[in-house]
């Protein structure tokens, strides 16, 4: 007996309801349907479906049995169209999540090297700050940043990078530069409210000397794209990742200050689904992306497994 058409035979049978639908559905004969069914309990030891005159449905070890035959076909499935897309090349559509400020700077300009190494592949990009569930959108693999709070996910760390103390030349001309992050009390500070690491920093000073300090401001921004808006208004300061702020610190439009003190670094994560093998793309993908940061974290990727 081959288990795996067995599976798929009677997958389609709990599906369709019936012998002769799934017969059809299969593009094969009914009798067959039957053997097949039939040789499957036979082997397990055990009843998988009741037949009445309303149709055919499963016992409730024909409904585990069905749960399980599922997975074990899309894994299957997975694994042959893995096997595909190294001899043909990658191809299809793939769903990246990507919050929409690190999509902005650093994916999308840098996206054309990689569609002209996989010419039939098309890219999704799907942008949103929030941590939309994968499965639901459909998400083949998502960056996010900072702590990860599911841990019904599989997570790569692929970089990892600082966060600084940033504002303009503007707003430091005018209102002064901090020297102690005590200090940073007196200064007009932008919030990131939603996973930016909120208003409570701890910094430590190179000689080892720790500081804990609330800032505070005005204006709070939910989104990366408000907060940084905001800080190029000449609004405020911000603790902010130094991805957020990369062009303008590389033009010397923001300038960071308290660089004897640290902050705790910030991480960017490739995440997928638990319990779901990543698909030879995503894995080219996130390769792609860990190329893209090739001095911020050697290390990163030998860091791998559930999210926090």
């Amino acid at each position: 007996m081959d288990r795996l058409a067995a599976m798929e035979t009677f997958v389609a049978v709990v599906e369709a309801g019936s012998f002769s639908a799934a017969a059809r559905r299969l593009q094969i004969g009914q009798p067959a349907v039957s053997k097949s069914i039939a040789q499957l309990e036979e082997h397990l030891n055990a009843r998988l479906l009741l037949r009445s005159t309303r149709g055919l449905t499963p016992t409730d070890a024909g409904q585990r049995f069905y749960e399980h035959a599922c997975l074990a076909i899309e894994e299957a499935d997975r694994a042959e169209h893995s096997v595909r897309e190294e001899s043909e090349g990658l191809a299809g559509r793939l769903r990246v999540g990507v919050a929409v400020t690190f999509a902005r700077l650093h994916i999308i300009p840098s996206l054309g090297t990689f569609l002209d190494r996989h010419p039939k592949l098309s890219v999704e990009i799907v942008m949103d700050d929030r941590p939309i569930d994968l499965l639901e959108e459909g998400i083949d693999v998502a960056l996010r940043m900072g702590r990860l709070e599911d841990s019904g996910m599989i997570a790569r760390r692929v970089v990892s990078g600082r966060r600084l103390v940033l504002g303009t030349k503007e707003y430091f001309e005018r209102q002064g530069v901090p020297r102690t992050p005590a200090e940073l009390t007196q200064h007009e500070a932008v919030v990131h409210s939603m996973h930016g690491g909120g208003d409570s920093w701890a910094f430590r000073h190179a000689d080892g000397t720790e500081a804990a300090v609330t800032v505070s401001g005005r204006l709070r921004a939910s989104a990366a794209e408000g907060m940084r808006a905001a800080v190029l208004a000449h609004l405020g300061l911000a603790v902010a990742s130094e991805w957020m702020f990369a062009p303008e610190l590389a033009d010397g439009s923001v300038k960071a200050v308290l660089l004897d003190w640290t902050l705790p670094d910030v991480d960017v994560w490739a995440v997928s689904p638990s319990g779901r093998m990543a698909t030879t793309k995503a894995r080219a993908f996130i390769a792609f992306v860990e190329g893209l940061f090739p001095l911020k974290d050697a290390q990163a990727a030998s860091n791998t497994g559930p999210a926090d």
